[in-house]
């Protein structure tokens, strides 16, 4: 039954793609572009065309493989980032592995493709018995790392089946997911394939154990290792500074258009002292210009990085304004050093986004009314490091305390800080995990 849900989903996929749904589109050419690639190499037209028919999806196998592989599955973008300190960590420490990184969504491949430290990164093929099969034999994997969310049955069976250590990293599961229902008994039966599990939280644990998997470390989640690193490393924006310009800064992060609204309302209490960093979710021309029709006054941040980089200071007269509106992507992580404190979008829609980044930086928080799915967006409202606000006057109040209030800005940021070193190595208790597991 299993089968027969991913086959249908495949198909719905490629409907939607015939229908015009962008994603959708892209999930269905990528696969095609790799079966392509992997098709072309050293196979005559008739033999291409009988792989074609034959394995639509997997790419070739390697030939009498002779180097150890380390296969990494990630859903998307937000996951290969929990994933990415671990491969990091164990490149430093064994270099003579090869790493496989693979993708379920376009919107992690299509960015992360050419991601340096993975030697292949590809499409996950569709998760049927005979892909699993083979994919497990396309390399001599030594072990497999899944990422927080990701159970695909048969490649997990196959795993197992090849002898092939698999390893989960940064999951969470609530008490009501389906494995601890009442009818969740084969998809218990489907963990037993798993070779240790490093979760987030207590609760996770306590669930597994209680359904009798003892193989369970709690350590936290792996992506404040990562953005405690991006911290560290910061890099200085000169043009930023330019635009800042000794005032303190408010930088609302990943907005929706409902995110949007609310800062419409609150813009007028803007004091002269602060001014206004959006980061959109989405930088396409017609959003950013929508934006821009709600402040008149806003800075696109690639025409004054333009103008910062053919004028000194004292050759610009131009008026700065309060709003600069960030219309690129990639460095928002960074950008977070800036701010006294910040709001992140999506709490308005399904989901507040990652909270961590400015969490980093010891930032105040401050999202909408959705954010329960994140342990440490939960974690922070208790602790009155974050706050959540339900409309324009909460925010509105939120943001009036967190300027003015010098005690209570000075207690949230302190919070943030302390908050994140209490969950800083998480990947070095899987990194010595894997080893003893690999090499014992």
């Amino acid at each position: 039954m299993f089968t027969i849900g991913v086959l249908l989903y495949a198909l719905g996929v490629r409907v939607a793609a015939l229908f015009g749904h962008a994603k959708a589109k892209q999930w269905i050419e990528g696969r095609k572009r790799q079966r392509s690639l992997s098709l072309s190499k050293d196979r005559t037209p008739k033999e291409r065309s009988f792989r074609q028919t034959q394995r639509p999806e997997v790419p070739e196998p390697v030939e009498e493989p002779t180097e150890d592989w380390i296969w990494f599955h990630a859903a998307s973008l937000g996951e290969f980032e929990q994933g990415r300190p671990v491969i990091e960590a164990l490149k430093e420490a064994h270099p003579h592995y090869k790493i496989m990184l693979s993708f379920f969504s376009p919107s992690g491949y299509e960015i992360r493709k050419d991601y340096p430290l993975a030697d292949e990164v590809v499409y996950l093929p569709v998760d049927t018995p005979r892909h699993a099969s083979e994919w497990v034999q396309r390399h001599h994997f030594v072990a497999a790392f899944f990422i927080k969310y990701e159970f695909w049955f048969n490649y997990m069976r196959a795993l197992k089946k090849a002898g092939i250590p698999l390893f989960y990293i940064s999951l969470i599961l609530k008490p009501d997911s389906y494995f601890f229902r009442w009818y969740g008994s084969w998809f218990r039966k489907q963990l037993k394939t798993v070779t240790h599990f490093f979760v987030q939280d207590e609760t996770t644990a306590e669930q597994l154990k209680k359904h009798g998997f003892g193989n369970v470390t709690v350590c936290g989640d792996t992506r404040f290792d990562r953005v405690a690193a991006i911290a560290q490393q910061v890099k200085p924006f000169p043009e930023i500074e330019r635009f800042i310009n000794g005032r303190k800064c408010i930088i609302t992060g990943s907005t929706w258009p409902p995110d949007e609204r609310l800062l419409v309302d609150f813009f007028p209490q803007l004091p002269d002292d602060y001014c206004l960093i959006i980061a959109p979710h989405d930088v396409s021309a017609s959003h950013v210009a929508q934006i821009r029709a709600q402040f008149p006054e806003a800075l696109l941040y690639t025409e004054w990085s333009a103008f910062c980089s053919c004028h000194t200071e004292a050759q610009s007269s131009v008026s700065m304004g309060k709003v600069m509106v960030i219309n690129t992507i990639g460095i928002l992580s960074q950008l977070y050093q800036y701010a006294r404190f910040v709001y992140i979008g999506g709490g308005f829609g399904v989901n507040i986004h990652n909270i961590q980044e400015p969490v980093s930086f010891g930032c105040p928080v401050v999202f909408g009314p959705k954010y329960t799915s994140f342990k440490e967006a939960v974690d922070l409202v208790a602790l009155q490091g974050a706050f959540s606000v339900r409309n324009a006057a909460e925010l509105e109040a939120v943001f009036a305390q967190l300027m003015t209030d010098e005690a209570a800005f000075a207690k949230a940021s302190e919070t943030c800080r302390n908050y994140l070193k209490t969950q800083l190595g998480a990947t070095e208790t899987i990194l010595k995990g894997f080893e003893k597991a690999l090499f014992l």
